[in-house]
């Protein structure tokens, strides 16, 4: 007989961080918005959920790092927007933030969502925060809630 494990979006009993760069704010806020709504919305209590602010994506790791290792919450969601410019620093931050992310939750068993957008410019960024393409910050809430129950 096959086992098949799954998680729910069931939130109640569930403590989440969610942690959100600065940087491009007007979308981040959305993004923010976008992931409590969903987490409330799925039984989780206001008390239940923590945000830290830092400055941009590439701070994000080190600060989902330092919360996964307090083992306080089932599960953290990350938020951030990096927009393309003219330089490569698209590419390092866009590249680092998801490693480090990932490494967070490799190291600490604690399920990490990403929830990090990544656009060629301004508008794309606006549709993924809330309007053609959604809200992402919903979106790694969901992650976040299913990963929670599954481990």
């Amino acid at each position: 007989m096959i086992k098949i494990h799954t998680g729910s979006y069931d939130g109640r009993n569930k403590r989440f961080a969610i942690v959100v760069a600065r940087f491009n704010e007007f979308i981040t806020k959305q993004l923010l918005e976008g992931a409590i709504d969903t987490l409330l919305r799925h039984g989780v209590k206001e008390s239940d959920i923590e945000v830290t602010w830092v400055p941009g994506s590439f701070e994000i790791p080190v600060a989902a790092q330092k919360i996964a290792r307090g083992k306080k919450v089932d599960a953290i969601i990350t938020l951030g927007a990096v927009i393309r410019g003219e330089t490569a620093h698209f590419d390092y931050v866009c590249g680092e933030s998801a490693k480090g992310i990932a490494q967070v939750a490799l190291q600490t068993d604690v399920p990490v969502a990403y929830g990090i957008i990544t656009t060629e410019n301004t508008e794309q960024a606006i549709e993924r925060a809330g309007l053609k393409q959604g809200n992402k910050g919903r979106d790694a809430a969901m992650t976040a809630l299913e990963m929670a129950n599954l481990l």
